[in-house]
C-alpha cells in the first residue's frame, strides 16, 4: 500500500495538494492524528485492492501529536508500505499575506500576533521539514503551479506516469447541456436514425444503427477529424496537469448519433492507451 503524507506550513497549499491526490484516485483523509495511522493502515490492508493508494494531511492542527508523525512514518515503512512525506512551505511574508486575505485564524495561537504564530509553527514542524522526501515552496506559485509540481513527481509504485481519465459522454440536447463537460460536440447535423422505422427503437449501441450513422462520408470525415484533434489535445491536457476530462457528444435525443460517435471516439482513445469511461446520459429517456 502507498501512503502519501502531506504536511507543512498553514497556508502553504495543503488543501490544493489533497485535491490533486483525490483527482488522481487516492483515498484521502484530512487532519488524522498520527497515533491512529497504524490501526488505519491495518484496517485498509484488510480490504484487498480497494485502498491501495492513500493520502493523509497531517499538520499542527493535531497539536503536540505532530511530534509523533516521523516515528509513525518509519513504522509504516517497516511494515512494508511505500510511504512518502511531502512538506509544503512558504516564506513568512507570503503566509502573513495569505492569512490576511482569507481572514482565517491561525491554528497555532500566540498572543504576539500572526507572524509570531507562523514562526512558532515553523519551529514545531522543523523535524518534518528536515525529514521530508519532497519539499515544495509555494511562495511564488500561481494557483495551478502546485498541481504541476506534484505531477512532476513520480508517485507510482510501478513507475508508470499518472495519466488522464477521459469520460466520453453521449447526451441529448433536448434534455439540456451537461454541466460537467469540458468539450462539447454537436452531431445533430448528420442524418437521424430516429426517422428510420426499423432503427427508431434501437440505440447507437446496436450494430445496425452504427452502420447507418457511419455510412455517410460526412460522418466518417467528422470522426476522423475529431479523433485526430483529440490525439493532438490529450498530451497538452496531461502536460497542463488535468487528471480527468469529459468529452460530451450530443444529438437531439441522445440515443442514436451521439451514442454511435461516442463509441467510435472512446475506441480510438483506448487504442492510444488512455483510460476511458463511457457514459450514455439520456439513452433510456423516451
Amino acid at each position: 500500500m502507498q501512503f502519501i503524507i502531506i504536511s507543512g506550513m498553514s497556508g502553504s497549499g495543503k488543501t490544493q495538494a489533497v485535491r490533486f491526490f483525490e483527482d488522481a484516485g487516492y483515498f484521502c483523509v484530512d487532519n488524522m492524528p498520527p497515533v491512529l495511522i497504524p490501526k488505519f493502515a491495518e484496517m485498509l490492508s484488510s480490504i484487498t485492492g480497494k485502498y491501495d493508494r492513500v493520502a493523509l494531511v497531517i499538520d499542527v492542527r493535531v497539536g503536540d501529536m505532530i511530534s509523533e508523525l516521523i516515528d509513525q512514518i518509519q513504522q509504516l515503512k517497516k511494515s512494508g508500505h511505500d510511504c512518502r512525506l511531502i512538506f509544503l512551505n512558504a516564506d513568512n511574508e507570503t503566509l502573513v499575506k495569505r492569512y490576511k486575505e482569507t481572514r482565517r485564524s491561525h491554528p497555532v495561537s500566540d498572543k504576539k500576533g500572526l507572524l509570531a504564530s507562523i514562526i512558532k509553527e515553523r519551529e514545531m514542524l522543523k523535524e518534518l521539514y528536515e525529514g521530508a522526501d519532497y519539499v515544495i515552496d509555494t511562495s511564488l506559485m500561481k494557483h495551478d503551479e502546485l498541481s504541476r509540481a506534484l505531477k512532476g513527481i513520480d508517485f507510482c509504485d510501478d513507475g508508470k506516469p499518472q495519466t488522464l481519465t477521459v469520460n466520453v459522454m453521449a447526451f441529448g440536447f433536448k434534455y439540456g447541456m451537461p454541466l460537467d463537460a469540458d468539450l462539447v460536440f454537436d452531431v445533430r447535423c448528420f442524418p437521424n436514425p430516429f426517422y428510420i422505422p426499423e432503427l427508431r427503437k434501437k440505440t447507437g449501441n446496436d450494430r445496425k444503427v452504427q452502420e447507418y450513422v457511419m455510412s455517410f462520408s460526412e460522418a466518417k470525415e467528422f470522426m476522423d477529424k475529431l479523433c485526430d484533434m483529440m490525439r493532438f489535445l490529450m498530451p497538452l491536457y496531461i502536460e497542463e496537469g488535468k487528471t480527468s476530462l469529459t468529452v460530451a457528444i450530443g444529438c437531439t435525443g441522445g440515443r442514436h448519433r451521439s451514442v454511435t460517435m461516442a463509441n467510435v471516439l472512446a475506441a480510438d482513445l483506448k487504442r492510444q492507451g488512455y483510460s476511458v469511461i463511457r457514459n450514455d446520459r439520456d439513452i433510456k429517456r423516451g
